[in-house]
């Protein structure tokens, strides 16, 4: 080879790495000897190195002093405390004059070192899935001078991997779910196992996937731990869930490796592989006749072996020409029942069994698996109707009757009719309701119905009468109904018309002929079907009347107009005008009333400011003077109480009483063309405002 090292390295086909100040090495595999020496201490204890060392001074002129140890590993969890090698360096001659000193990760709890021989031992089991490797740092000092008789280096001691741990499923556990009649080689799921051994070392960590039970329906890739289906057209309706129990061993499953399980849960999920079906195909239901519209006649059901959506499904009903929807059907969506439902009234004696076609049909159809016919299924409903005993029956729902007011008494105004619709039909007898009936205005006969007017009728009063009519069966149950009846009371020309208040007309000093004085309204409590139309007029005299006029505006409405000019309060302080108001009524009707127009010195804006009070001291049967001294006493009296003596007083009042009296009398005789009306006018209590107002104009 050329040299002696490059001898010694294929001598024992080792490899040497050369480091001047430190030796890092692998010693499961490897002792490194700086200076390119390794020796196996188990077999020759350095003998050979030794005897390289002696025998080519070649050699031992090239080599450094260096470490020389034997390769250093331990098998985990021996539990035997033992020598794993030995460190040495080629300075040491045997004498024990060289000190090994160890340190580094495990030094003194996990190894030691015999500072005189070099031989590093263990001193507890180890684990290598705890702590894989250490990494430790020798020293070699000379006793006599204690310097160092090598640089320190560094090794590691490596712990051999031994098949010490169970594989271990992960994210257990495992649910999976499929639709039901799935191919085969459908992917159900994916287990995975761990083992903490070594997987670079032999098989400790290879791992192998089996089936323990699922089989024949499932199978598991042996390498990847893949579960699909191996079992065609599997039926959730016949089995829904199944337990599959994968074991995985380590050592690739040979014998004397480790191995667990897991369960894996699958559960085929539902398609719509089943449409619905009837368990009858005939179902009878009874319903009373008087059963009330929207009353659950019965219930049927399709049975379907699907769940959820796939069982879904919309139920209807084919009637004949004569049942015309009499029932209607819906689906409850909690049962999925059909619920059969009265949708038009029942009547025993007219029709007493239905028969009809139900028929079942899936919301959602999946052709893959059924052909679409089987999607729907159909069966027979039979309802029987039961007679019930009812109460009578009007022809009509309500009457509605029109009489007029003036109707004597006795005269007809209308029937009812009822009948007892069961087969029996019962006598019926009629009455009208008394707690309703608060007028008794009608009677009706007992026997046929007929309403007649009992007492004299007023549309004034009442226009519209409500009367509850009762029929009630005469025998078995007593049962009765009842109907209203509406009788409205037609109008006759009955009433007078009227003027609409009670007027009272006054016309200012200096109007003009043909101005409007007064506007009047008519009134009358009648209600003719044209509407109301009035006329007014004076009554007919002799003479024309010199001062005044009535026009009709023929709307109904009058204008009291002046006829001549100059009207003055000394001339004359009020006039009476009777006015005549007509209907048009057949006869016509007409009423007279007398208006009072007084004369009064009005304002500039036509007002007359002392209307009120004048009127107020006639109704008192005073004149103003009196009044007005009577006002001045109640004042006085208020003010001066402390001050002013009751004698006094009473003087005072007594003197202006006195005056005003004589004043008074002096008005009602005096006073151009104005005393003997004024005085009738007087005693016809209206006109005695107008001679107040005209006094008062007098005296201003």
């Amino acid at each position: 080879m050329g040299s002696a090292e490059e001898i010694q390295m294929e001598m024992h086909g080792w490899s040497v790495k050369m480091s001047i100040s430190r030796v890092l090495a692998m010693v499961t595999v490897f002792s490194m000897i700086p200076g390119g020496v390794l020796s196996d201490i188990r077999g020759t204890k350095g003998l050979e190195a030794q005897q390289m060392a002696q025998g080519s001074t070649h050699l031992h002129r090239r080599l450094k002093r260096g470490w020389i140890w034997k390769q250093l590993f331990v098998p985990e969890e021996d539990p035997t405390l033992r020598v794993i090698g030995q460190l040495k360096s080629d300075s040491d001659r045997g004498e024990f004059s060289i000190k090994y000193i160890l340190s580094g990760e495990g030094a003194g709890d996990v190894f030691e070192i015999d500072e005189y021989s070099g031989e590093i031992r263990t001193l507890k089991k180890l684990d290598r899935e705890e702590k894989a490797f250490y990494v430790l740092q020798a020293q070699a000092i000379n006793r006599r001078s204690n310097e160092p008789e090598e640089p320190q280096s560094e090794f590691i001691i490596t712990v051999q991997d031994i098949n010490d741990n169970v594989p271990q499923f992960q994210n257990e556990p495992y649910v999976s779910s499929i639709p039901e009649m799935c191919p085969m080689g459908t992917t159900v799921a994916q287990v995975t196992a761990t083992d903490a051994d070594d997987p670079m070392f032999g098989n400790n960590a290879k791992l192998i996937y089996t089936i323990l039970q699922g089989e024949p329906y499932f199978s598991v890739e042996p390498k990847t731990g893949i579960i699909v289906t191996s079992w065609p057209n599997m039926d959730r309706e016949a089995r829904e869930e199944y337990l599959v129990v994968v074991q995985v061993k380590d050592m690739l499953g040979l014998s004397g490796g480790y191995s667990s399980s897991t369960t894996v849960t699958v559960s085929l999920t539902d398609v719509n592989d089943n449409g619905p079906t009837f368990q009858h195909h005939l179902y009878t239901f009874a319903v009373p006749e008087n059963a009330a519209l929207g009353t659950t006649v019965g219930r049927i059901m399709a049975q379907d072996g699907d769940t959820g959506t796939n069982a879904r499904m919309t139920y209807s009903l084919e009637d004949d020409l004569e049942e015309s929807s009499t029932f209607i059907i819906q689906t409850d969506p909690v049962t999925q029942e059909g619920v059969v439902l009265l949708a038009k009234p029942l009547d025993y004696e007219t029709k007493r069994r239905f028969v009809m076609a139900a028929e079942a049909v899936n919301d959602h159809v999946d052709t893959r698996f059924l052909p679409l016919e089987e999607f729907t299924d159909r069966t027979t409903l039979k309802i029987i109707v039961q007679d019930v005993d009812e109460p009578p029956v009007f022809l009509s729902p309500l009457y509605e009757w029109k009489v007029p007011e003036n109707a004597a008494v006795g005269t007809v105004v209308g029937s009812v009719s009822a009948r007892d619709t069961d087969t029996v039909n019962n006598p019926i007898r009629y009455s009208i309701d008394k707690r309703r009936d608060t007028t008794k205005a009608f009677k009706i006969d007992p026997n046929n119905g007929t309403i007649t007017v009992a007492k004299a009728l007023d549309r004034e009063t009442s226009n519209w009468h409500n009367v509850t009519v009762e029929a009630k069966e005469t025998t078995q149950n007593h049962l009765s109904s009842s109907v209203v009846v509406f009788v409205k009371v037609l109008d006759i020309n009955d009433n007078v018309p009227r003027l609409a208040r009670d007027y009272q007309p006054y016309i200012c000093e200096g109007t003009q002929a043909g101005q409007l004085i007064q506007l009047l309204n008519a009134v009358d409590p009648d209600d003719p079907v044209e509407g109301h139309h009035f006329y007014f007029s004076m009554v007919p005299e002799k003479h024309i009347n010199p001062n005044f006029t009535i026009r009709d505006n023929q709307d109904n409405t009058a204008g009291i107009v002046a006829r001549r000019s100059t009207f003055t309060r000394k001339d004359r302080t009020q006039y009476l005008l009777p006015v005549v108001v007509a209907d048009s009524g057949s006869p016509a009707l007409s009423s007279t009333t007398t208006l009072t127009i007084s004369v009064c010195s009005c304002q500039p804006a036509g007002h007359c400011p002392t209307g009120g009070v004048e009127a107020l001291a006639l109704s008192m049967g005073v004149s103003l003077q009196t009044l007005l001294g009577l006002l001045v006493c109640l004042v006085t009296l208020t003010a001066d109480l402390l001050s002013l003596s009751s004698s006094s007083l009473t003087s005072f009042c007594a003197v202006s009483s006195n005056a005003d009296a004589e004043e008074t009398q002096a008005e009602a005789a005096g006073g151009p063309g104005g005393g003997g009306e004024g005085a009738g006018a007087a005693r016809d209590g209206v006109a005695e405002g107008a001679v107040l107002r005209g006094t008062r104009g007098r005296k201003s």
